[in-house]
């Protein structure tokens, strides 16, 4: 999949992916094959739901366990399209034996 890459030096986090955008916050962690397959997977994430979609559902989610939660740190990690991106960011073959909307499996 192409994808478009920016640095941003005050990215609140590594790396953020708005397709077709991969954003990094230093240049150097475009080299990181670990992050590029996280960001990958929020990729096939977004195009599944038509990227509007996707974010509406995250920060939904997100909400929804900040409320639970009552932690940032914790509300994010507990959103399913992460949970699966965590989950899954190591395995360099999981995007090609990824089902269509795997994300619901981390709900």
């Amino acid at each position: 999949m192409k994808y478009w890459t920016v640095t941003f030096s005050r990215l609140p986090a590594d790396a953020m992916a708005i397709y077709p955008l991969m954003i990094f916050k230093k240049r150097a962690l475009k080299e990181s094959h670990v992050i590029i397959n996280h960001e990958m997977v929020h990729f096939r994430q977004q195009l599944e739901l038509l990227v509007i979609f996707f974010y509406l559902l995250y920060f939904l989610h997100y909400l929804i366990n900040l409320i639970k939660f009552r932690n940032h740190r914790r509300a994010y990690f507990e959103i399913c399209f992460e949970k699966e991106a965590y989950a899954n960011e190591r395995n360099f073959e999981y995007l090609k034996q990824r089902t269509p909307y795997a994300w619901l499996k981390y709900f």
